[in-house]
């Protein structure tokens, strides 16, 4: 079967079902075995299933019948943020028979992971890795329910899950610039993950912070400073700004895991008291007084609730698409003030 891009896509039981004109549930009996099959329709499905040369490692699926485990692909371990999605996946899943696989990607794009979770044949999977091909994740959805959760995908054939990136980042100007700011720094990932049309958390809240630059008439202060994934990558980037004067009076990262690199940063330059900081996530340590980060919440162990409750939902037969935005809300904490009172 050849899609419109001329690639092969995996022959899917709903495929079988439609050719032999039966139900999902009528090629499931067949390829089980099982009882209440009548010999005409077995004949169809099985006819149907030669014509289509459908998979056998699919079938063996359908044949096991369920795992019930549900992978949760993640792009790496040390990003705190992900340990509250996983923390609301896990809560998702108590008094269910499912367990969760973990499959972390190593900062890589992230189909190697996805694929392993696939061949173990899991029930559902949660998909976080933004550089994910969406088209990609259309075919694999088409085999087993997939979420995916940040990215702001219209899919056809999985759910997504994603916070209201632009919303918060107005939250966190209208703040900066209320209390008086104008040389902000938004401090953010490489132009793979922020690239324009990717739907990408990262790119909905660089394009809201240009779009408020603009509107106030601060592009010759305000200004967009590019670095890794890790706290390390961002402390050594702010060391480099911090070379150079004036210093900006305010940092908004892209995440919370920036936010603390850029803190030790600032920290290691005497410039905490004099830049305010503000970071994207309100993960556990945010809230720590010895850090006390302002932050934008978006609840990840909710949005790790949810995903699963969609995978969970998909496997007990929903088919059309479901997209949540979850409401962000701006925590203020003592990292952040007035220039003056910073300075």
């Amino acid at each position: 079967m050849t899609e419109a891009s001329g690639r092969r896509r995996s022959v899917t039981i709903q495929d079988v079902a439609d050719t032999a004109g039966v139900s999902r549930a009528a090629v499931s009996k067949v390829i089980r075995d099982a009882a209440g099959v009548s010999p005409a329709m077995r004949a169809r499905v099985n006819a149907a299933i030669e014509e289509l040369n459908y998979r056998p490692s699919v079938a063996a699926r359908s044949l096991r019948g369920a795992s019930y485990t549900l992978g949760l692909e993640v792009p790496h371990l040390g990003n705190r943020f992900l340990t509250q999605i996983v923390s609301g996946a896990v809560q998702a899943l108590k008094g269910t028979r499912y367990q969760l696989v973990i499959a972390p990607a190593d900062g890589r794009e992230g189909y190697g992971a996805i694929e392993a979770l696939a061949d173990r044949q899991v029930d559902g999977i949660v998909v976080v890795s933004p550089r994910v091909d969406a088209a990609w994740l259309e075919r694999l959805a088409r085999n087993v329910p997939v979420v995916m959760l940040g990215r702001h995908d219209r899919s056809a054939h999985y759910d997504t899950v994603v916070g209201d990136d632009e919303a918060g980042t107005r939250q966190v100007m209208e703040y900066l610039l209320g209390l008086g700011h104008r040389r902000i720094v938004h401090l953010t990932e490489d132009e793979a993950v922020t690239a324009p049309g990717t739907g990408s958390p990262h790119a909905l809240r660089l394009r809201a912070f240009e779009e408020t630059v603009r509107a106030a008439g601060l592009s010759g202060q305000a200004r967009v400073l590019r670095t890794g994934q890790t706290e390390a990558s961002a402390r050594a980037t702010v060391r480099e700004l911090l070379a150079e004067h004036p210093w900006p009076t305010a940092v908004f990262a892209s995440h919370d895991q920036l936010a603390l690199g850029a803190l030790a940063a600032l920290v290691d330059h005497d410039a905490a008291s004099a830049v305010s900081l503000v970071g994207y996530d309100n993960t556990d340590l945010a809230a720590h007084p010895a850090i006390s980060l302002t932050s934008v919440d978006q609840s990840g162990p909710d949005m790790g609730r949810l995903a699963v409750e969609m995978l969970l939902e998909r496997i007990g037969g929903r088919g059309r698409p479901q997209h949540h935005i979850v409401t962000p809300s701006l925590v203020v904490r003592g990292s952040s003030g007035p220039p003056s009172a910073m300075g």
